[in-house]
């Protein structure tokens, strides 16, 4: 084993999540920062109009997007199963089929958000005034969300083999050409939000490469040879088995999520949607720090799965549960607190718009730590292989809950505020989270009844 990877399989645990979590947490964050940067340069030298744009697509650009993120967790999950199993040929044929597929779901991608963009972005009551910048930015996004997704299967594979500091490294250059570029493209082209997403296309083009060759030069299961690359059906059917329920699942989140994005472009105020918008980016560095646990747990599970250490993957989840409460009660207020000052690097131009962000921020940071118990648990049962029965406890519990509280609660004239909004993530986090935790025990005691049935 490689010394940059993980044993998942042996060894003391906590040090060995949070060694193998801490690359996740600086990754994700890295990526935020992709669309951290855009927002505060252009908020900078373009103004809160320009946020606006950019802020306006993040819900529409997830919801498209999701579907085929989900395959490659499909990936990982098979790959760790089959390193958990010492089954090196089923990982060599699941690594050569995830790449192909990662740049088919690409070149679909790229059309789909290419042509819908400025369409679906009206059908979200995007303000007037952001409406052609929107436009413009998902359109040049899209024509290189290819990189994206080669970037996230390529990882995911990377992580279900032990190795997380791989792509942080590699992400880690691309974030810094990508600010480079922002700065050279808005401040001295002035290419405006164009400009922030040229920048980011280039910069996840760097960072697919990086993490694409990083396989290439393996020299274990997980090595990666293009002449190969092949779709086997079986690995396939296993992967969309477990991978599409994920992405329906992050589908659906976002069209809860766009829905309420959408009831806030309905107030009709560009410093609402910028404050939201900002707020929004900076939740997703906690939000991060909370999900990167649940990605542990689906590899740890996963390969502790596929060696059948039922004991160890319990061991893994209670593990998990502390370290998500520890550091969502700790970052969550922090990020709170420092709101006023984090919010004035993207909108330095609007005090009412900082003033709505902080609001958010309140509703959403000081609890986010529910919401990481809810990812991790879910984490939990993709890695048992077990997808189908989360994504629709998820989708009655989150999704379904938000969308019935957006058209009855939240229509109520008393309550049609952007604080009733942000209410139902709370409430939606706690109540899912209480049914997939006793989910996961069922599966569990399942799978051990088969061990001792076989």
């Amino acid at each position: 084993m490689n010394k940059k990877e993980t044993n998942m399989l042996q060894g003391p645990l906590y040090s060995g999540i949070i060694r193998y979590t801490v690359p996740i947490i600086l990754s994700s964050v890295l990526q935020l920062l992709f669309n951290a940067a855009d927002l505060v340069v252009v908020g900078q030298y373009c103004g809160s109009i320009s946020v606006g744009a950019v802020s306006a697509t993040g819900a529409i650009t997830n919801l498209i997007i999701n579907l085929f993120v989900g395959l490659s967790i499909g990936a990982g999950v098979c790959v760790a199963h089959a390193l958990g199993g010492r089954k090196d040929e089923e990982v060599h044929r699941t690594i050569h089929t995830a790449i192909p597929v990662a740049l088919i779901s690409g070149v679909i991608l790229t059309a789909i958000g290419v042509v819908f963009a400025k369409p679906l972005l009206e059908m979200m009551n995007t303000p007037e005034d952001v409406l052609p910048l929107s436009s413009l930015y998902m359109t040049i996004y899209f024509a290189g969300i290819t990189f994206t997704i080669l970037y996230n299967f390529a990882s995911s594979i990377l992580r279900a083999a032990g190795d997380t500091k791989g792509p942080l490294i590699y992400l880690t250059a691309a974030g810094v050409i990508n600010v480079i570029l922002n700065l050279i493209f808005v401040r001295i082209f002035q290419l405006n939000v164009a400009g922030v997403a040229l920048a980011t296309i280039i910069a996840q083009a760097v960072s697919a490469f990086l993490v694409v060759r990083a396989l290439m030069r393996r020299t274990d299961a997980c090595h990666l040879e293009f002449k190969k690359m092949k779709i086997h059906k079986q690995q396939l059917m296993k992967m969309v088995q477990i991978g599409l329920p994920a992405g329906v699942q992050g589908s659906m989140f976002s069209i809860s999520n766009v829905i309420i994005q959408s009831s806030i472009n309905g107030f009709g105020s560009a410093t609402l949607v910028a404050g939201n918008g900002a707020a929004g980016n900076i939740e997703g560095f906690v939000y991060m720090a909370l999900n990167a646990f649940s990605q542990t747990a689906v590899n740890y599970v996963g390969q502790n799965a596929g060696a059948m250490q039922f004991d160890r993957i319990r061991k893994v989840f209670r593990s998990c549960i502390v370290c998500v409460c520890v550091v969502g009660l700790t970052v969550g207020p922090l990020v709170y607190f420092a709101g006023p000052a984090l919010l004035n690097f993207y909108i330095p131009d609007s005090q009412e718009a900082i003033a709505f962000g902080v609001t958010r921020l309140a509703y959403i940071c000081l609890p986010y730590f529910m919401c990481g118990l809810m990812d991790l648990a879910t984490g939990a049962l993709r890695g048992l292989g077990t997808s189908f029965i989360p994504m629709i406890v998820s989708i009655l519990g989150v999704c379904g809950l938000r969308i019935v509280w957006v058209y009855t609660i939240f229509r109520m004239p008393q309550f049609h505020t952007p604080q009733c909004l942000y209410l139902s993530y709370i409430v939606s986090w706690t109540l899912t989270f209480v049914v997939q935790f006793f989910l996961l025990e069922v599966v569990l005691k399942k799978r051990e009844r088969q061990i001792v049935q076989n």
